[in-house]
């Protein structure tokens, strides 16, 4: 993939927010990574690995695919 925007995209933010507006910090904690590592993500600078793609999910109980998704940008 080129540089510019990322084909990734995220629905942390409103996750969060729906599970009580549950902190980055919490997050962080409940996944195993830095907040620093949850902003990045969340803010779509940083891809996280698979593994820590599927432990975000698990950590709202919600299918992968209601966190991440992908788009091609060809």
């Amino acid at each position: 993939m080129g540089k510019g925007q990322p084909g990734i995209t995220n629905t942390i933010r409103v996750l969060r927010f729906h599970a009580g507006e549950m902190t980055q910090a919490a997050l962080a904690e409940k996944v195993g990574v830095t907040r620093q590592t949850i902003v990045a993500i969340e803010q779509g600078r940083y891809s996280p690995s698979l593994e820590v793609a599927f432990r975000i999910a698990a950590a709202f109980g919600v299918p992968i695919t209601e966190v991440f998704s992908w788009q091609a940008t060809d």
